[in-house]
């Protein structure tokens, strides 16, 4: 008897074999492992942040020296897939709030699609203050 067997056997159930695959089989499966993988991506873009706040802080020799690793064609690779993912994990929250934390508003539920709407035009609102910042206007 091999091992897996055997342990089948103790627990007194069939456990059948899964593939490693697994979540290549239906596409509500694969988006869940893929908002999981943009977990790394994200931290990846903390690290990114944090790496800029400090060479900004450090003077300018050092924020010239982040702008030319900022500047590497793998590092504007990783940002642009990492960008990808951000906005994944962004569109899949934004489509899961309404689930995770229901909103009543005088004894009735807020609709999920005011909810989700809700979220975009605040994304909206940050994003065009963020791109004011930056560019100036």
């Amino acid at each position: 008897m091999s091992v897996r067997q055997t342990a089948t056997a103790v627990r007194g159930r069939y456990q059948p074999r899964i593939s490693l695959w697994w979540w290549l089989t239906k596409p509500s499966y694969l988006l869940f492992v893929l908002r999981e993988l943009s977990s790394v991506f994200i931290a990846w873009f903390i690290v990114f942040l944090l790496l800029f706040v400090r060479a900004v802080y450090q003077g300018e020799g050092q924020y010239e020296r982040f702008l030319d690793f900022a500047a590497n064609p793998f590092v504007v690779f990783v940002n642009l897939v990492a960008l990808a993912f951000v906005l994944l994990h962004t569109v899949t929250w934004f489509v899961l709030t309404p689930q995770a934390l229901p909103l009543h508003l005088r004894g009735r539920r807020v609709p999920g699609g005011l909810i989700i709407a809700s979220q975009y035009v605040g994304w909206l609102v940050v994003s065009a203050f963020v791109f004011w910042l930056v560019v100036g206007w």
